[in-house]
Formats: C-alpha cells, sequence, structure tokens
C-alpha cells in the first residue's frame, strides 16, 4: 500500500472514531485529537491534514446554508430544516444569511446540493430561453 493509501485510510479510520450513532461527535473530535497527539502515526502532518478535510467534508454534509432575499415567513427556517432532516435522513443544522442579489426567494445548500426558488434564478432561466 503506498503511502498516501495509507494516509487516507488512517484519516478515515479516525474519522469513523469521530462519529457517534453515524453523526460527527464534538466530543469524540476531541478524543481523537487528543489520541493523535500522544501517539502521531506515521507522517502525522499529512494524515492531519487529510482527517482535516473529512471532518469538514462530514460536518458540511448536516450544515445547510440558507441565503435569502428579504423577510422570510416565521416559522420557515425551522420547517425547511424538518424537510430537509427528512430528505436525508439525518438532522440538519442551518447557517442563514441575506442575500439581496436573490432579488426574492431562497436558495439551500448542504453538501453539493443546491436547491434555488428565487426571482433571480426565473430571470436568468427566461434569459437563457430567450437566446
Amino acid at each position: 500500500m503506498s503511502a498516501s493509501k495509507k494516509i487516507r485510510a488512517t484519516a478515515r479510520t479516525l474519522l469513523k472514531l469521530s462519529l457517534e450513532d453515524g453523526q460527527l461527535s464534538e466530543a469524540k473530535v476531541r478524543d481523537v485529537l487528543a489520541w493523535f497527539e500522544q501517539k502521531p502515526p506515521a507522517q502525522a502532518g499529512a494524515t492531519l491534514r487529510e482527517y482535516h478535510r473529512l471532518v469538514v467534508r462530514e460536518s458540511n454534509r448536516s450544515r445547510a446554508r440558507i441565503e435569502f432575499a428579504g423577510a422570510l415567513p416565521s416559522g420557515a427556517i425551522p420547517s425547511i430544516l424538518a424537510e430537509l432532516s427528512k430528505i436525508y435522513g439525518r438532522p440538519v443544522s442551518a447557517v442563514t444569511s441575506e442575500n439581496p442579489d436573490l432579488i426574492a426567494g431562497v436558495r439551500i445548500s448542504i453538501g453539493d446540493d443546491v436547491y434555488e426558488r428565487s426571482i433571480a434564478i426565473e430571470l436568468e432561466t427566461l434569459a437563457a430561453a430567450s437566446a
């Protein structure tokens, strides 16, 4: 097994140790990092970078970035999170931000998936259709 394959395999093992009931656990990540500090594996820097990349990716799988233009109706965010949790089969948290470029509507990014319903995207679609 090449060094890079060993690094990826070690990082994947560390990630598995960081999960509790299939979810990333902050306490487990701390435990893994404490173990890592006491007994660093071969090529510790590269292994730690790969582990960090995997932790960030895993964290982003359950964090929705919700962008909106203007005010959202009361209860919209909890409703969106409940629906996303149902779709993805895991609890989903949110980071929200206002984005006036959307003109009106909402854009939701979770992992590599993007859901958008906004006036801006409708105008882009119309422009592309008429070109």
